[in-house]
């Protein structure tokens, strides 16, 4: 599907600010608000937009991220997600292209509950290798997850 440079920059609005009334979208982008309303309305249908949701503040979120690269035996990817999924601080797994086969985002309140996630996944059966990545601070965060 390809979005004109108009329908770009409503969605980096909305994913900015979800919640700004259609008329100061309008003002933002220069249109009239009934040309807005019908661009999300058409980007909800065709499923660019597929939902609203609630970005926590730093303040709330878990104060330790973690990037976990996993290595996977063959055919022991199916077996490696569900344990991934069984594990609460595990938010995101990604398939990837290169030497892991896998990408978790991991998040903990303590040191010992993230050591802890990591050990798990690392003796997974299946996993033949991870390496993780403790993130120490956000330079960029256009996601706000």
């Amino acid at each position: 599907m390809q979005f004109d440079e108009t329908d770009q920059k409503l969605m980096a609005l909305l994913r900015d600010n979800a919640r700004q009334p259609v008329a100061e979208l309008a003002r933002q982008l220069n249109l009239a608000r009934t040309t807005v309303q019908a661009r999300i309305e058409r980007l909800e249908t065709t499923g660019a937009i597929a939902g609203y949701t609630l970005r926590q503040s730093p303040l709330v979120r878990a104060p330790l991220q973690a990037t976990v690269l996993i290595s996977v035996e063959p055919r022991a990817a199916p077996g490696v997600l569900a344990r991934l999924r069984s594990l609460p601080g595990v938010l995101v797994v990604h398939t990837t292209s290169g030497r892991f086969d896998l990408l978790a985002q991991v998040e903990a309140q303590t040191t010992q509950e993230l050591d802890e996630t990591i050990d798990h996944i690392a003796g997974a059966s299946g996993v033949r290798s991870s390496e993780s990545l403790i993130h120490l601070a956000t330079k960029l965060d256009r996601l706000g997850a």
